[in-house]
Order: structure tokens, then sequence, then C-alpha cells
């Protein structure tokens, strides 16, 4: 995914809508709809594009659950690292 400079308009709406998808993904295995994740993984350009937009809604996630726990991105990071064997 070229991201350009991050001024140009069409490479932001691009990298957002990518990073949309990587949520839609999650959401779509978290309710069982394993067709509609695979569909919208399917969707992506290439996987550079895959990585980067569930890099961001990690990074995302990681920076929401401090800001409300009141820990540590560090923390919640090290956290979910512990955690990691509970995914499905």
């Amino acid at each position: 995914m070229d991201h350009g400079s991050p001024n140009e308009p069409e490479a932001r709406e691009r990298f957002v809508e990518a990073a949309q998808r990587a949520a839609g993904v999650i959401a779509a295995r978290d309710r069982g709809d394993r067709a509609g994740a695979a569909q919208l993984l399917g969707e992506f350009a290439n996987d550079t594009e895959r990585m980067l937009a569930f890099y961001v809604i990690a990074e995302l996630s990681l920076k929401m659950l401090a800001s409300t726990s009141g820990e540590t991105i560090a923390d919640v990071a090290s956290g979910l690292a512990l955690n990691v064997d509970v995914v499905r």
C-alpha cells in the first residue's frame, strides 16, 4: 500500500478504509461470521496493506484500553502478550 505523503487525501482515504476493513474482519470473526471475515480479508490489495491495517487497529486498541484503564501502553501490551493463547 503506497501511503504517499500524509497530506495526500486519496492515500489517507485508502489507509483509513483498510483499517476499517481490518476492524470489520475482527468484528465478523467475533460474531462467528467466518465467511464474512474471509471475504473482507480477500479485499486487501496486498499483504503489506493488510499488515499495516491490522497494525493500526492493534495500536489504536492498545491506546484506547490504556486510556480507559489508566495503565501505560507498555503495561497493556505486556498483559496482552501474556494472554495471546486465548485467541480463537
